[in-house]
């Protein structure tokens, strides 16, 4: 995180909205180090911040070098938006496009999740908070959680009618959570993930309609 320093936290924030274009609502700071005087005369104030702009370019930067080691040439695209399940909370979504996207993605898709997890990693450990970061891949991802919505549907329907748990397959944390949240208003079952590591998922449970609403 970059260091700024001048009189107020104000002064500070005013002129990050200045140099960044950005509201101050967006900033994200933490007050290292403040020194006041008699009078005010001298009082100075230092911050250690961030705005989404700073992540966009350290994302960019992070992913640049990492491909470069690898010798492949990937075009990298970030979009920001707003959680629709977190109030307050940001999304940064990568869109990536290699010369070969299925190296990039890898057998079921398993560099792609390798290549979001070491992302994450570094991501959080740069700014100190735990992001919201999705990678995908000539929108692979969106495509495959089209599959994994009408293989719930499915599964759950057969469940509703048989009274009978059905487990899915082991999958990664971000398929299981677009499960949870397509079958959240699903009437007769409920979901819940098992099991721990690249073994955890989901069982798609039986329940009564006053039960699951």
């Amino acid at each position: 995180m970059k260091k700024y320093t001048g009189k107020t936290v104000d002064d500070v924030l005013n002129e990050i909205v200045k140099t960044q274009e950005c509201k101050k609502e967006d900033i994200t700071y933490t007050v290292i180090e403040e020194t006041r005087h008699l009078f005010g005369i001298g009082n100075s104030v230092t911050i250690e911040a961030y705005t989404p702009q700073d992540v966009k370019e350290f994302i960019f930067d992070y992913l640049g070098a990492y491909f470069t080691e690898l010798n492949q040439e990937v075009s990298i695209e970030i979009i920001v938006t707003p959680s629709k399940e977190k109030e307050g909370e940001l999304v940064y979504r990568i869109i990536l496009d290699a010369e070969n996207n299925a190296i990039v993605i890898g057998k079921n898709g398993q560099t792609l999740r390798a290549i979001t997890t070491v992302l994450k990693a570094a991501v959080n450990a740069t700014f100190r908070k735990r992001m919201n970061i999705v990678v995908d891949v000539n929108h692979y991802k969106e495509d495959r959680y089209k599959k994994v919505k009408a293989l719930a549907a499915r599964v759950a329907k057969e469940v509703r009618k048989s009274h009978i748990d059905a487990e899915l397959d082991p999958m990664p944390n971000d398929e299981r959570k677009v499960i949870h949240q397509y079958l959240q208003d699903f009437k007769g079952v409920t979901t819940v993930s098992v099991g721990e590591g690249n073994k955890r998922h989901l069982v798609i449970k039986y329940a009564k309609e006053e039960e699951a609403e």
